[in-house]
Parts: structure tokens; sequence; C-alpha cells
């Protein structure tokens, strides 16, 4: 009986192609402006690719970390943290976008920020900037 194996490894085998496949996000339609579904005929809308991105990132950035237990606990933003503060506006700019960042990347959609502005007025944080999908870029203004 020998200490070596008695079978020969093949180290020239391919691999199986793997795919994967690539889902579409789907939001309900949002009326940014009232807060609220945006219905016709009494039902529903559902919008599909960069509008259900824009529905999912605002609904994201409007709603606090760990206040709804629907939510799982890394759903939602840490802002409220730099709102009068007193920072310096380098610091806001800073924060904001790290915690924007850690907001929207749970989101296996979304790629990037880029063009990022914040800015505080009185207790009022507004924030502008590009959201980079896999489904094309999306403006947000909150």
């Amino acid at each position: 009986m020998s200490i070596f194996p008695d079978y020969v490894l093949n180290l020239n085998t391919t691999t199986e192609d793997v795919t994967t496949t690539t889902t579409i996000p789907k939001e309900y339609a949002w009326d940014f402006e009232n807060n609220d579904f945006l219905l016709k005929d009494g039902k529903f809308q559902i919008v599909t690719g960069k509008k259900a991105l824009k529905v999912w990132i605002w609904k994201a950035l409007h709603t606090m970390k760990m206040t709804y237990s629907i939510y799982s606990d890394n759903y939602g933003h840490d802002l409220d943290s730099i709102v009068g503060q007193g920072l310096s506006n380098g610091v806001i700019q800073s924060e904001a976008k790290r915690l924007v960042w850690e907001c929207l990347s749970i989101n296996p959609h979304i790629i990037d920020i880029e063009n990022f502005l914040a800015s505080v007025d009185d207790d009022l944080l507004v924030i502008n900037f590009m959201a980079i999908t896999d489904q094309g870029e999306v403006p947000i203004s909150v």
C-alpha cells in the first residue's frame, strides 16, 4: 500500500460557465412632492429601471436607520447626526457623502455616487448628486 493516491488528477479540466441573472429594479410609483404612492384609477402603479431606483434612493434617504421595524437594520440613513452640530462645510460635505454612500451601497444596482453637493440651511440638510447605477445615471435631490 502506497502513501500516494491511486488516481490521477487532471489539471486541464475546464470549468463550467456560470451565468448570472440580472434583476431589473421594480418599485411602486412614488409621488415625491406629496410623499405618497402614485395611484392611477385607485390602483398602485409599478415602475422599473431608473425610475424604480430613484424611488428606492429617495425613500432610503427619507428613512432614518433603525426607526421602523419593517426595514432591516442597515436600511435608511444616519444623516441626522450631522445636522445642527455646527460643523464646517468641508466636514458636512465629507460626512454627508460617506453617510449617503453607506445608505445606498446596500443596493446591488447602485455602483457609485458622483457630483455630490451637500449644504445646511439652519437645520435643513439639502443633498444633490448623481447616482451611478447598472441602469444608468439617476439624478437625486433630497
